[in-house]
């Protein structure tokens, strides 16, 4: 196949004025999280190693998101149970220092609310995180790590989050009702509830923001939702139930992962039509393109790894031990 080519404690003052090494300044880090380790990866994406893995407390999280300046991570403490199921229930977030591997902060949301999602807003500078047991996102001050507002969703198991890059809008996959709901960012409410399937998972947006993709968890294919209309527009067949998937920086293609078949589909999104899908590591749950366009990421739960992928050949160029079960996974560049 021939495919072109971010009760509060926050040390800031020190963190501000904190010297980023210069190779770091040159490349950024991948951030993975490790939950059978209950700590989070930081890995050099030259060497192709893990250099730390930083403990979250005694308790996991499944995902993380770097702050835009590249210097810290967020990532809030789900517990040790899957969506929907009995176990834990997280009511926090630690902030860990990228350069100095260490954990500077936390946030406690003052009651069990097992957090998720973090993603930043485009315009605002907010920390957006789902807060699955409110039925809510909650909106977070990322400098005083301070909640300063919510949005309700209208579901439960509201997991996984995607923004618009204008800022305005957002929509949460509710795995147990199958739905997606799609969230008035500067009004702060639900505007629509789209039904999609008996269940779905993982949630991303086209980098135009003119599509919505999830993945049913009963058949093998992909929402297409139309942004204009709040509806599904189409379906992409997979090759076994999708996972999580991101569009590469050219906002040519969508790349999502199988799980149970141990591959990443390829969707050209010129046609909505899968293109020859690559082979990685066991048990994919998550995939990353960097913001270069020259690679992509996908974390491997079963073989603890994340497989690296050369955009220009479609082919995995290694394979990263990056700790047990390894999930989440964010890029954090360095500015």
């Amino acid at each position: 196949m021939t495919i072109p080519r971010s009760v509060a404690t926050l040390l800031l003052s020190p963190l501000l004025s904190f010297a980023i090494p210069a190779a770091f300044a040159q490349q950024g880090r991948l951030l993975v999280t490790q939950k059978g380790d209950t700590s989070l990866a930081i890995v050099d994406p030259a060497a192709g190693k893990v250099i730390a893995s930083v403990p979250e407390g005694g308790v996991t999280g499944h995902e993380v998101i770097a702050s835009p300046d590249g210097r810290l991570a967020y990532v809030p403490i789900y517990g040790n149970s899957g969506v929907g199921k009995p176990g834990t229930d997280g009511r926090n977030m630690v902030v860990i220092d990228i350069a100095s591997q260490k954990v500077v902060g936390n946030l406690d949301f003052g009651h069990p609310v097992r957090p998720h999602m973090p993603i930043f807003g485009p315009k605002d500078g907010l920390l957006y995180v789902t807060t699955e047991l409110d039925q809510a996102i909650t909106l977070i001050d990322p400098k005083t790590l301070k909640i300063v507002g919510s949005i309700p969703t209208g579901q439960p198991q509201s997991h996984m989050l995607a923004l618009s890059h204008d800022g305005r809008r957002g929509y949460t996959a509710n795995v147990g009702p199958g739905t997606v709901s799609v969230l008035d960012i500067p009004a702060r409410k639900t505007l629509a509830i789209i039904p999609i399937s008996g269940a779905t998972q993982r949630i991303s947006i086209s980098n135009d923001d003119r599509w919505v993709f999830t993945a049913d968890q009963k058949e093998p294919r992909l929402a297409v939702i139309d942004t204009a209309t709040n509806q599904v527009k189409s379906w992409v067949p997979l090759d076994g139930l999708g996972y999580g998937s991101a569009p590469t920086p050219d906002g040519r293609w969508l790349l999502i992962a199988i799980p149970d078949k141990n591959k990443v589909d390829v969707i050209d999104l010129k046609t909505m039509k899968a293109a020859p899908s690559v082979a990685v590591c066991s048990d994919p749950q998550e995939t990353l393109a960097r913001p270069d366009g020259k690679t992509a990421y996908v974390s491997c739960a079963g073989s603890s790894q994340v497989a690296e992928i050369d955009l220009a050949s479609w082919k995995v160029a290694r394979l990263i031990a990056t700790g047990k079960s390894t999930d989440g996974l964010a890029w954090a560049e360095a500015r």
